[in-house]
């Protein structure tokens, strides 16, 4: 029987994989540790644009588990650095929060309402009427309609929120024209995590809780994937997709031993 191919890199999401809400899951802090331990690069990623790295690590950390920033990936990051590469030093109009507007400020991109290269999309907590207005409208004069994720709804504790995918359709509907979304199950998302801690798809697992974002955009940038069963997707979900992960596993518990395991046996530690 042929052995498992090693693993120098670790992707995996957040929600659902590392975290409740604000409550880690049993196992997750062990896990990072152990990636840390064993000299294992990593991202974590999220499809929420929301907040920035920093904020990201200090809602883990209220939670007990510790990332540093650089280890966090935002589809906001994924987005700043898509529009970066494809026309540098650009403008935008954005309706989304402090992760996008930070990211695109870094990358040298100016916010404007005049006659903006985008329409960026992303997730906020208080969609104006105005600014999807204006949304619209500047699409229709030509503006490119990006968003940097597909997601239609997210949890609160008060229940479902509308999400990025949800505003992107209003805006579909009265523009006819359709977004580029970059965040899961684009695997540019994957791609540029990639990237970003020098792996190869070879050698680098990806680790979520939904079928139809996190293994899907994983198998489709050619990463083994492991779904955990402490999220989204159940079991008996599973084998109704016409695609399957490599690995199945009730929680990130369960692959605490396996960053042992899978390590190179030779060379010097990612």
């Amino acid at each position: 029987m042929t052995p498992p191919r090693p693993v120098d890199c670790w992707l995996t999401d957040m929600d659902g994989v590392l975290v409740h809400e604000e409550n880690a899951i049993p196992g997750a802090a062990e896990f990072l540790r152990a990636l840390v331990d064993s000299g294992r690069r990593f991202l974590v990623l999220t499809n929420n644009s929301i907040y920035t790295p920093r904020d990201l690590r200090a809602r883990l950390r209220a939670s007990g588990i510790d990332v540093p920033e650089k280890a966090i990936w935002t589809s906001a990051l994924a987005t700043a650095q898509f529009l970066d590469d494809q026309r540098p030093h650009g403008s935008a109009f954005v309706v989304g929060e402090a992760g996008l507007t930070t990211a695109l400020y870094e990358v040298g991109y100016t916010m404007t309402e005049r006659d903006p290269d985008y329409v960026v999309l992303g997730e906020t907590r208080t969609y104006s009427f105005e600014a999807i207005t204006k949304a619209i409208r500047l699409v229709e004069g030509g503006a490119r309609f990006i968003a940097t994720n597909p997601d239609v709804s997210g949890p609160s504790q008060q229940g479902t929120l509308p999400a990025t995918g949800s505003v992107a359709a209003l805006i579909s509907a009265a523009t006819g024209r359709q977004p580029y979304y970059i965040g899961k199950p684009n695997p540019l998302m994957m791609r540029s995590a990639l990237n970003r801690i020098d792996a190869h798809s070879e050698s680098t697992v990806m680790v979520g809780d939904r079928m139809d974002t996190d293994v899907i955009s994983g198998l489709e940038a050619g990463l083994r994937t492991v779904l955990v069963l402490s999220g989204s997707t159940s079991r008996d979900q599973v084998d109704t997709f016409p695609y399957q992960p490599t690995r199945v596993v009730d929680s990130i518990a369960d692959l605490v031993p396996l960053v042992g395991e899978l390590r190179p046996l030779a060379g010097p530690a990612a």
